[in-house]
């Protein structure tokens, strides 16, 4: 097995880097992203999103399986992209996931079909999810195989996860695709603690498929559609059909908890007012919200005079107060990324897949982290941030890049489709 290693080492960048310097420079491939509907969960349980945030909070940082991770039941919709598996191949929907690094199949009683290719071992490997009533796992062992993103994308000897147990999954959840830093998944084996296990991206990059151990990610938000392929995740580079400003880098922020994640600084502002100073937080494609220290959650409620409704347990605000909305602006080294109104709000068409959801009402997709700032992580920028900005995990130069797209500025979330 491999020693416990990070693939970060923090690099004291002063500056961002805007631009096109990773643009297309490794002939990257994208790959479809498709938008499921969450069917066989019709409605989304609140407390899940919260497990999964509140999770790493008070946890010894060696154990960092219960940290941010699979986006289990946290939302009626969720991003998943075909893996196939194998020879001949078995093809996997599995969920894209950025706070985590183990790629596993098996959810859900799902088989893993094993082929001339597939080779068990002897290391058993264990996850937890969330904390409580809100608990999810799984565990299996490990195997080695061939797996495939598509033709120019395929990798051998891939050290994946085969679940012979897991809980708290959908129906349609098949698995995992980890693309989180390597170092999330020491701990997750018990007879190799302070091992690690390679991720996707590694395979890709140590076995020459793509040039620099970088991911681009598009999500583009809900339309009438929720069904249709919405999304495209680029290993290798990034896309430029995918966004349309220049792509502003940060590092990887040195703040211990969050740089173990996708973690950046900032400081977020709503118009003129300060909502939260410059502090660490952390990017992730599997967390639903947008979540915010407490003192930070309750200047922007203050400021938006949203109320808490209890039943869905999200703020909501009144027609009149969403016409009052202002950008809640993300200053990312001088830059500025603005969710506008629009952005800030919950799809109206989506009203009823959220538990005590009701129809016409708007919800805001701001929530509370549960702590105070000036913590382990004061933010947490969960999908529906990324569904606005195209977002860069660039694990070669230890930064994190954004870019507007031209869903920035959409205005379909306040839409009620029919």
């Amino acid at each position: 097995m491999f020693l416990a290693a990070s693939l970060f080492t923090q690099a004291l960048l002063a500056l961002s880097i805007t631009g096109s310097p990773v643009e297309v420079r490794n002939s990257p491939i994208t790959l479809p992203l498709t938008r499921r509907l969450n069917l066989f969960n019709r409605t989304i349980n609140l407390q899940h999103d919260k497990a999964r945030v509140a999770a790493p909070k008070g946890r010894n940082t060696h154990d960092r399986r219960a940290g941010i991770s699979i986006p289990v039941k946290s939302s009626c919709l969720d991003y998943t992209v075909a893996v196939n598996i194998g020879s001949p191949p078995t093809t996997y929907n599995l969920v894209v996931d950025s706070g985590t690094s183990i790629t596993w199949v098996g959810a859900s009683g799902t088989e893993y079909v094993k082929t001339a290719t597939s080779v068990k071992t002897s290391w058993p490997v264990q996850v937890e999810y969330g904390t409580d009533d809100a608990r999810s796992s799984f565990s299996g062992i490990i195997y080695h195989d061939t797996v495939s993103l598509g033709d120019e994308l395929t990798v051998t000897n891939f050290q994946l996860g085969v679940a012979s147990i897991s809980s708290g999954f959908n129906p349609h959840e098949e698995g995992v695709l980890g693309i989180g830093p390597r170092d999330l998944s020491t701990g997750t084996m018990p007879l190799a603690m302070d091992d690690t296990i390679p991720t996707i991206t590694d395979y890709l990059h140590d076995q020459g498929k793509i040039n620099q151990h970088i991911v681009g990610i598009f999500f583009q938000p809900v339309d009438a559609d929720p069904n249709s392929q919405l999304g495209k995740l680029t290993f290798g580079g990034t896309d430029s059909t995918n966004h349309v400003s220049g792509i502003t880098y940060t590092p990887i922020t040195s703040r211990p908890f969050s740089a173990q994640f996708w973690g950046i600084n900032q400081r977020i502002t709503y118009g003129q007012r300060p909502i939260l100073d410059f502090t660490a937080g952390v990017v992730d494609t599997g967390t639903t919200f947008l979540y915010l220290a407490s003192d930070a959650f309750e200047r922007y409620q203050a400021a938006t005079g949203a109320t808490r409704n209890q039943a869905a347990g999200l703020l909501t605000i009144t027609l009149s107060q969403y016409r009052d909305l202002v950008n809640l602006d993300f200053h990312i080294d001088d830059q500025i990324f603005g969710l506008t109104p629009d952005a800030q709000i919950w799809p109206r068409s989506l009203n009823t897949k959220i538990s005590g959801g009701v129809v016409g009402v708007i919800y805001l997709i701001v929530d509370n982290l549960g702590m105070p700032s000036n913590g382990e992580y004061d933010f947490i920028l969960g999908y529906t941030f990324i569904q606005r900005f195209y977002t860069v995990l660039d694990g070669s130069r230890s930064l994190v890049g954004f870019a507007k797209t031209q869903f920035t500025e959409a205005t379909t979330n306040h839409v009620l489709w029919n």
